[in-house]
């Protein structure tokens, strides 16, 4: 099988732009995922957040992870369970509104740095999402403004700590999944691997790379690209050895009230396909309800259910918001 694609976005400003924007369409069609290297965001910075990402772990929800695997007979497994993750996590939102100030158990210079760490990742969505419009043949901004809606984009970062699991053929770290969002930029441990996403039935691990950005496509982007590209299965596997596995995943996903659809200049692009809409008109947040009850089952229901609620969507949607 063809490796994995690790992509140095620092090419875009040169002699191989061309060949690094074929290397980010390919990602984009055939794997759903990429991984950038030096993209942008100091090596200081990720330094900083993985060392006090790490401290934090150990100082205020170690005990409550392995209370809570206790409470709920985790650490007496005897077989399989497909209802739970091993996984210690806490959500930061960053647009429209932030709640890091009021997070708590959160030290201030935690919060300051967290805060500085979004606004890179923000900014270093925007440009990718620019660097797909470039290559589906959209208008520069066009994803951005779809994201938009009338209140901004919704956008978040899970913080997950996945400690050493004594049986990780019993429990999954995170059980497989697509995302729903939009696109996916995750800061990843580099010493500890887990994350593995599924190409042509087999499952691929994600190689941790020092100083990397994970990029994943969600399920919206599959719906704006009218299928060109696909969110992909992704899952994270349990480890035994080591001090756990860090993985800082923030979500870049359309507003509240964003319309979906497939975007009209995609339609009939590919010629061996007929002139047509492959997947339904929707409200974000119509399709976040939905998610949140079936995450981890198939993403083509979903679609489906979207569908036969498509009539509730004005057909004149109007023009699109601005940044």
């Amino acid at each position: 099988m063809e490796s994995f694609p690790i992509i140095s976005l620092e090419k875009l400003n040169g002699e191989e732009r061309a060949i690094t924007m074929e290397k980010i369409k390919d990602a984009c069609e055939n794997w759903g995922f990429f991984e950038c290297v030096n993209h942008g965001i100091s090596h200081e910075l990720l330094d900083k957040v993985e060392k006090m990402t790490k401290e934090h772990y150990k100082k205020c929800m170690e005990e409550r992870f392995k209370e809570s695997i206790k409470n709920r007979g985790l650490d007496s497994l005897r077989s399989e369970v497909n209802d739970v993750d091993w996984e210690s996590t806490f959500y930061l939102k960053h647009l429209p509104v932030s709640n890091i100030p009021d997070v708590p158990d959160l030290d201030d210079d935690y919060r300051t740095l967290m805060k500085e760490f979004a606004g890179k990742i923000e900014k270093l969505s925007e440009e990718l999402l620019d660097l797909l419009c470039e290559n589906l043949g959209l208008e520069k901004g066009y994803l951005k403004r779809v994201f938009y809606g009338s209140k901004r984009p919704t956008f978040g970062t899970k913080v997950s700590n996945y400690p050493p699991c004594p049986k990780p053929d019993l429990v999954k770290g995170l059980r497989a999944h697509t995302d729903a969002g939009g696109i996916i930029l995750l800061f990843q441990d580099d010493k500890v691997s887990g994350l593995q996403l599924l190409k042509d039935g087999e499952w691929v691990d994600v190689p941790p790379v020092k100083h990397s950005i994970v990029v994943n496509l969600g399920d919206q982007l599959e719906v704006i690209t009218n299928g060109k590209y696909k969110s992909v299965e992704h899952r994270v596997i349990s480890q035994t050895d080591g001090e756990g596995r860090m993985s800082i995943a923030s979500f870049y996903n359309p507003g509240s009230d964003s319309v979906i659809f497939p975007a009209p200049e995609l339609i009939g692009k590919e010629p061996e396909k007929e002139e047509k809409e492959n997947y339904p008109r929707f409200v974000f947040e119509d399709y976040m309800k939905l998610y949140s009850a079936v995450k981890f089952q198939a993403k083509e229901p979903r679609f489906e259910a979207m569908k036969a609620m498509e009539t509730t969507v004005a057909n004149n949607v109007g023009p699109l918001a601005t940044a």
